[in-house]
């Protein structure tokens, strides 16, 4: 921030808000015809001229005007951007939307609606985590006999998360004593959440059933490999979106990016890495380098302030800031109130 008094503020403003809406280099002249900035386009030109030796701009071509560098993006977000509300058009979709969602009741259906609608009414692609098994709370678990000697073991989470396994039954095991190991273990984890269950837990859970070693060791193996190795799930919306933005013309650089839009192991560890509030990430302050030249605006979701999931938006580092962080931090809200309901 350094060297940046209240006349640099403005132009840089300026320059951000220019640039963000044409994508156009932006020079003296239209700062001083556009904006209320009373100096003359000389005096304009070597303030513009000090932003670009501070780091906050750059200029593309010798010719051409300026544009924000990454630097000058998050002084802008940080201290500069205007806040905005919903439009009255986002406002009336989004309440027909979460209308519509009110009738779901499976959570991974209502996370792969709102990925597409996150696209819709923003413009750009949107990544939605869903709800990780390890940060949902165990409610129930289910053994159902099969035939040959097999049962399906059913593990169930309070955000409707459902995974089943078929195991051996030991032969001299009652439905009495089935149905209490079931009874047993729903009270002891009812409520907590997976990724809870720690080596020293679950040694004490097998130690309290030692007379039942078999069955409960095939029904706690299901739930640290559900532990360890969760499903990686990530929907995506509007990935064609990214076309029509003018920074991917460039075909290595948008290859790259689609590739990584089919690594959902990848974009599932980057979307945790942001489920605490919201997240703005420009630029290389993304740790994937397929994503240096974009932005990636994510928040939170939640049941019972207990963090489940991420939404997020990617652009480029050109992206209209204000407008998708006033929309991500609405939809989150709602999802947050939408889930509790379940």
């Amino acid at each position: 921030m350094a060297g940046l008094n209240e006349r640099k503020q403005k132009i840089l403003h300026a320059v951000v808000t220019d640039y963000i809406q044409t994508a156009e280099p932006v020079g003296s002249r239209t700062i001083s015809r556009h904006y209320q900035i009373d100096l003359s386009a000389a005096t304009i030109r070597n303030e513009m001229a000090d932003l670009e030796e501070l780091g906050y701009l750059t200029q593309p071509h010798t010719s051409a005007g300026r544009i924000p560098s990454q630097q000058g993006y998050r002084f802008y977000v940080d201290a500069l951007m205007d806040a905005t509300g919903l439009a009255r058009e986002e406002e009336e979709y989004l309440t027909r939307f979460f209308m519509q969602l009110e009738k779901m009741r499976e959570i991974d259906q209502i996370v792969q609606q709102t990925a597409r609608a996150l696209s819709v009414i923003t413009r750009y692609t949107s990544l939605v985590l869903a709800p990780q098994i390890k940060q949902s709370a165990f409610k129930q678990m289910r053994l159902v006999p099969m035939e040959n000697g097999k049962a399906l073991v059913v593990l169930i989470t309070d955000t409707g998360y459902i995974r089943n396994k078929v195991i051996e039954m030991p032969k001299a095991l009652n439905q009495k004593e089935i149905d209490f190991i079931v009874a047993y273990l729903n009270k002891e984890l009812s409520g907590q959440t997976i990724a809870t269950l720690t080596a020293a837990r679950l040694r004490k859970l097998r130690s309290d059933l030692y007379l039942h070693t078999d069955i409960l060791n095939s029904m706690l193996t299901m739930l640290e490999q559900c532990a360890q190795n969760p499903e990686n799930r990530v929907f995506l919306g509007g990935t064609s979106n990214i076309l029509n933005q003018p920074e991917f013309k460039d075909v290595e650089k948008l290859k790259h990016l689609l590739t990584l839009f089919e690594e959902g192991e990848r974009l599932t560890l980057l979307l945790e890495t942001s489920m605490d509030g919201l997240s703005i990430r420009i630029g290389t302050e993304n740790v994937l380098a397929e994503m240096k030249d974009c932005s990636l605006i994510t928040a939170s979701y939640s049941l019972h302030g207990r963090p489940l999931g991420t939404i997020g938006v990617l652009g480029p580092t050109r992206m209209e800031y204000a407008r998708v962080i006033t929309i991500i931090e609405e939809i989150s809200q709602r999802l947050n109130k939408l889930i509790a309901t379940l």
